[in-house]
């Protein structure tokens, strides 16, 4: 990393705006607020539309890795449009410093701010590998313990939204009710101690609300999303891949975010296991991965005991799919958790899967795409269609695979379109 970059000091925290490109909606607003607790003062960027890829691409080249095009478009839009003070505003993005092109996005944002002549713009690395040191953010335990728990409370109301809006009788009653607890619990979370038995008792709230919704059952067609962490999450970045599934009769099925955390936290259990190396680190990552894997432990048995939603799957499970299929040691970009993903999905009764993917993404077309041909001939049945995302696709022909791949979907499922 450059040694010369512009440091965000505790000066700015007292005036400066840090913004944070939009990946999650529901997870990103509850860790702004967390974020806001600890004297920042943060916006998620909710622009969107073919200029925010068309201003990315004036920066940045356009072989590059897709999400960057759109996280930078939405930088440079946001710089440039007369609504911030370019002298009073701080850029953030979320790194996990591994070997994809994602660990290129900084630098290649910090190119860009020089070309539209704002390098004074500071660009905040949010990695826990720590990549940078900036005097005016930095990550302790007590923030990262709310985030979990920001994290869990994003995930469970995207997998209850995700269950109950393709059959609500009144359009937009899941979205809106997800809206009204993420304002509930983002205001919680930044003005009260945390407490866990307050949590819980919050996810059985959640839970009790979804079910109030009125609907209207039907046969479904269950249809799995997995992929490069952007383009997988945001709207944006798969042009709102949900709602076209949705709008098709399919109820989508999305893992978790915590999954991914986790995943990060066993590849450091996983180099100390194989290497030999960093001991003392294998240690602490075998015991955090113990805690997050419990407190989801937590969350599945709420879910399980109310009995009306399908809960997540236990990330110990999902860990075990990829035994002979895959080594752990593959851990570059999305890695295992990839391939594990699709085989979660299908061992949990979702044979229709989308692995979404940039265009030219190397760890997905290894461990997505590549996996692809051994678990169809492992798992009979399994209908797994691969998108790739970049700014020269149209959104036609994704849908058109997409439409191919839903037509088979409601063919074995004797359902009509």
């Amino acid at each position: 990393m450059n040694k010369d970059y512009v440091k965000f000091t505790k000066e700015m925290k007292k005036d400066y705006t840090i913004l944070i490109p939009n990946m999650l909606p529901l997870h990103f607003r509850l860790v702004a607020k967390i974020l806001e607790t600890y004297g920042l003062n943060v916006e998620i960027l909710d622009t969107r539309g073919p200029e925010i890829g068309e201003m990315g691409l004036k920066y940045v080249h356009n072989d590059t890795c897709y999400p960057a095009i759109l996280c930078i478009g939405q930088f440079m839009e946001a710089l440039q449009s007369g609504r911030y003070d370019p002298h009073k505003v701080a850029l953030m993005l979320f790194q996990t410093g591994g070997g994809c092109r994602a660990s290129n996005y900084i630098s290649l944002l910090r190119k860009g701010l020089i070309n539209a002549g704002m390098e004074y713009v500071p660009v905040i690395s949010f990695s826990l590998a720590g990549i940078e040191k900036h005097p005016g953010f930095e990550l302790s335990v007590p923030m990262l313990h709310r985030m979990i728990y920001a994290i869990m409370y994003g995930d469970l109301m995207m997998l209850l939204v995700n269950q109950v809006r393709p059959y609500e009788n009144n359009k937009g009653d899941a979205a809106r009710l997800a809206e009204e607890w993420t304002n509930r619990l983002a205001e919680e979370m930044h003005n009260s101690r945390l407490d866990y038995k307050k949590i819980k008792k919050n996810y059985r709230a959640i839970i009790e609300d979804f079910k109030k919704i009125p609907v209207t059952p039907r046969p479904p067609v269950l249809v799995g999303i997995v992929g490069e962490i952007y383009v997988k999450y945001s709207p944006l970045g798969n042009n709102y891949l949900e709602d076209f599934l949705v709008s098709e009769g399919a109820e989508t099925v999305v893992p978790g975010l915590l999954d991914f955390f986790m995943y990060c936290v066993y590849n450091g259990v996983v180099d100390s296991e194989l290497y030999g190396i960093k001991k003392t680190s294998g240690m602490v990552n075998r015991f955090a991965f113990n805690f997050l894997l419990q407190k989801q432990r937590d969350l599945i048995t709420i879910i399980k005991e109310d009995g009306t939603f399908r809960p997540m799957t236990a990330f110990d499970h999902t860990l075990s799919l990829i035994d002979g299929f895959i080594g752990k040691g593959t851990k570059m970009g999305e890695g295992w958790l990839l391939s594990a993903e699709m085989l979660e999905l299908a061992d949990s009764g979702v044979p229709n899967i989308v692995c979404t993917q940039p265009f030219g993404c190397l760890p997905n077309h290894i461990c997505g795409k590549g996996m692809m041909k051994p678990i169809k001939e492992k798992i009979p049945g399994v209908n797994i269609v691969a998108i790739d995302y970049d700014a020269g696709a149209t959104a036609v022909n994704q849908e058109n695979r997409l439409k191919l791949m839903l037509s088979f979907a409601r063919e074995r499922a004797g359902v009509k379109a």
